[in-house]
């Protein structure tokens, strides 16, 4: 039996109903991963990892949960973004928005490449580490931390994302269908990624707030879809 075809009116009508669904999906994706952003942070040990209490720190499971919140946190984003996507198609942003989802998918790719190894394998180093009473084993975190492949692949995977979410908040403003400032202060939080990792674990955490809150900001304008 052959299927039969939408009418105009009814492939609108089914958009209508479609576009709630996919904003809130969208809105929850956003504010969990600003949620997640302020738990890695937050609950990452922090030390000298040169010695053996730093290697402590990266052998509890408090630095696999933190950096697989970090993951969980990329991964959301990706997923909010894709739903903005959706929102702002029919508006004259949508090929914009088409290029931030772009950009975001592929900064994610690229920069889970490197956490997965941060989450794992520092962690696996750093327990052979303690047990074998050689605080010397830790220079291979950095071996493959800075391997040139490694963080070339890492940095451009964060200014990816940092692009994305510049094309996705020039995008909101250009729609004139969600609140215009709604994305500056996310893609101001994902400008200052690679900064915030050189700075003090206070300055990191407050890093992680910040990001909550732009994501919360984004979550709650996209959830109400009011401008």
């Amino acid at each position: 039996m052959q299927s039969t075809p939408l009418a105009p009116a009814d492939g609108l009508a089914v958009q209508a109903n479609a576009e709630p669904v996919t904003r809130r999906a969208g809105a929850i994706a956003i504010a969990a991963a600003g949620i997640a952003f302020l738990l890695y942070p937050a609950i990452r040990p922090y030390g000298d990892e040169t010695t053996l209490a730093g290697a402590r720190g990266m052998a509890s499971a408090s630095w696999i949960a933190a950096h697989l919140s970090a993951i969980a946190g990329f991964i959301l984003l990706a997923f909010g973004v894709q739903a903005l996507y959706g929102v702002l198609r029919p508006t004259p942003a949508g090929k914009l928005a088409a290029r931030a989802l772009v950009a975001t998918w592929l900064g994610t790719g690229l920069t889970l490449t490197y956490y997965g190894v941060e989450v794992f394998g520092a962690h696996v180093i750093a327990q052979h580490a303690l047990d074998s009473h050689d605080a010397g084993a830790l220079d291979m975190i950095n071996d493959f931390r800075f391997n040139p492949a490694a963080v070339t692949l890492f940095a451009v995977g964060l200014l990816l994302l940092a692009a994305g979410t510049i094309l996705a908040a020039t995008a909101i403003w250009r729609s004139a269908l969600l609140a215009r400032w709604s994305g500056i202060p996310l893609a101001a939080a994902f400008t200052l990624f690679i900064p915030q990792f050189f700075a003090t674990p206070g300055l990191r955490i407050l890093h992680g707030a910040l990001t909550l809150a732009a994501c919360l900001y984004l979550a709650r304008t996209l959830w109400r879809n009011k401008p």
